[in-house]
């Protein structure tokens, strides 16, 4: 999206072309056929604007609906900061997860626009999914999930952060043996270019 901002009129629809000639969305990220597997899935304030974290009793609120939302999946990670999501799940249909968190999105954005006095304001920007690759992948994503709110400056620890579920990671794993999952499967460049409308 912000990527796409900054495009010349002439670079945007080249994009368009190339996404039109391999059959991809043209604004969005291409889903998988049958839309089963395991997900990293992302969703943004608009304009990353903090509105999730305009108080700690919205994260909190939040946090709970998330979870509700996602029952029927299994959950691998989450982790919410004051202006977006991330979640790692698995799933057996993921058009309907997406439109389990496009009903959740509404009715936040219904109910936070009602708090905020800012009726009509554009709350989320559309849910983006990577599918899982393979383990590696896989260790990898839930390391960046929960490596989140230290990579933002928010804390220094993963388990500082109350709005994720690294402490129940690292209490089921233990300290040495995450330790051990997070140097096998580092993060280095996890995440870089995911704004750019080619991919």
């Amino acid at each position: 999206m912000y990527a796409w901002r900054r495009m010349t009129h002439e670079e945007r629809d080249n994009v368009l072309q190339w996404r039109k000639l391999r059959s991809r969305p043209w604004h969005t990220p291409p889903h998988p056929l049958g839309g089963a597997g395991e997900f990293h899935l992302t969703a943004a304030c608009y304009e990353h604007q903090p509105i999730i974290g305009a108080t700690p009793e919205r994260m909190d609120a939040f946090s709970e609906e998330l979870l509700a939302a996602l029952e029927a999946c299994r959950l691998h990670a989450w982790c919410l900061l004051p202006n977006h999501y991330h979640v790692y799940v698995e799933t057996s249909d993921l058009k309907q997860t997406l439109a389990t968190l496009g009903k959740l999105h509404g009715r936040s954005s219904f109910s936070w626009n009602g708090e905020d006095n800012q009726r009509g304001r554009h709350v989320w920007h559309s849910v983006s999914d990577r599918q899982i690759r393979n383990e590696a992948h896989g260790w990898a994503t839930l390391n960046y999930l929960h490596h989140n709110p230290v990579r933002h400056g928010y804390v220094s620890k993963w388990q500082d952060w109350p709005w994720s579920s690294a402490r129940d990671y690292l209490a089921k794993q233990g300290t040495d043996e995450a330790a051990r999952i997070w140097k096998a499967f580092p993060v280095l460049d996890y995440g870089a270019g995911w704004d750019d409308p080619c991919l």
